[in-house]
């Protein structure tokens, strides 16, 4: 298989090397591609070293599936060369995720989507989507799904490796220069100073005050479960941690549910690890460099029927990003 990585040099994009090597996904070529101030790096693959082109007509031309973590607008270029020059194109970004004709799949939940694909492109979810519909698949499994409410702590790698780097200046003391009290320092993605700070938007705000990362949110679980209907209400905000993101979800059931049962269904669904117990919890730290979703803290709600709450935690970079990419890659063919 010949495998193209468009971004290959960023977070995303050495991470979707990494899964590839460590799930043995049989490789037989790889082309390396990235933006013109990384072209003529090197990256490790294999045991090989290979060194970054940049995209440009005809680089798709005999390859089989291309990995594209370089932003909506690189993917909106791209995408089309590369799936008119016979690749499947499998875009970690947000430019195809609403189009109708592009399935936006998380295997565990929706993998019988990947088959559809008119203009050859599969697109992957926003990353706290991911970790959140893999649970509410095994809800909606054990007794059916009538809404569902979250509220997100997403780390400052969901903005890339500026936002790591934004934390790791202001930690160090370099927020201090700031102009005033609680604004971000010089080339932060962030709207606010994050250390030592959570801040409730990740994207720009609509005429209605939901932010960009919400809707994406909403509108994606819809699509996924394939439920257009489904009330879903999200709040999303950035916390001062390096890498995984946490969702508290609030959902309500179409059945009766006891909690053990729920606990079950968790237990059984592929990709879900449980912890131990109602006391025990995951997070970001602890699974950071992990492919799996955790779960924990199952409660029923003491007041309302037919309603749980879930703590869900897993790492933005790889199941949120490069895993699920590289899974639907396997499920076209490739593992």
């Amino acid at each position: 298989m010949h495998v193209a990585v468009l971004g290959a040099t960023g977070a995303v994009g050495r991470t979707m090397l990494e899964v590839l090597g460590e799930r043995r996904v049989h490789v037989d070529r790889i082309t390396l591609l990235a933006s013109e101030r990384s072209a003529g790096t090197t990256l490790r693959f294999a045991r090989r070293e290979i060194t970054v082109e940049t995209p440009r007509p005809g680089v798709f031309e005999g390859v089989d599936v291309a990995l594209f973590s370089a932003g909506a607008d690189r993917s909106k270029e791209w995408a089309p060369r590369a799936a008119d020059e016979g690749a499947v194109v499998i875009d970690n970004s947000s430019a195809y995720r609403m189009d109708p004709q592009v399935p936006l799949v998380v295997p565990e939940v929706n993998a019988r989507d990947i088959a559809d694909r008119p203009k050859g492109i599969i697109a992957n979810p926003n990353c706290s989507t991911i970790q959140m519909v893999v649970a509410l698949q095994a809800v909606r499994r054990a007794a059916g799904l009538k809404r569902v409410v979250c509220t997100t702590y997403q780390s400052v790698s969901g903005a890339g490796e500026t936002g790591r780097e934004t934390l790791r200046r202001e930690l160090e003391g370099e927020g201090l220069k700031a102009v005033k009290l609680g604004s971000p320092i010089e080339g932060s993605p962030f709207t606010r100073r994050i250390a030592g700070n959570v801040l409730p938007q990740i994207g720009d705000f609509d005429e209605e005050g939901w932010t960009g990362e919400e809707r994406k949110m909403m509108n994606e679980t819809r699509k996924i479960l394939g439920m257009r209907d489904l009330p879903v209400a999200a709040t999303c905000v950035r916390v001062p941690v390096e890498v995984g993101h946490s969702v508290q979800v609030t959902v309500e059931t179409e059945k009766d549910l006891t909690v053990e049962s729920l606990r079950r269904a968790l237990v059984v669904f592929p990709g879900i690890l449980m912890a131990g117990g109602p006391q025990h919890f995951p997070t970001p730290y602890e699974i950071a460099g992990r492919n799996e979703v955790f779960v924990g803290r199952v409660r029923g709600d003491p007041d309302v029927p037919r309603t749980f709450h879930l703590w869900i935690v897993a790492d933005n970079l790889r199941k949120g990003a490069a895993t699920n990419a590289v899974q639907i890659l396997e499920r076209l063919g490739g593992g």
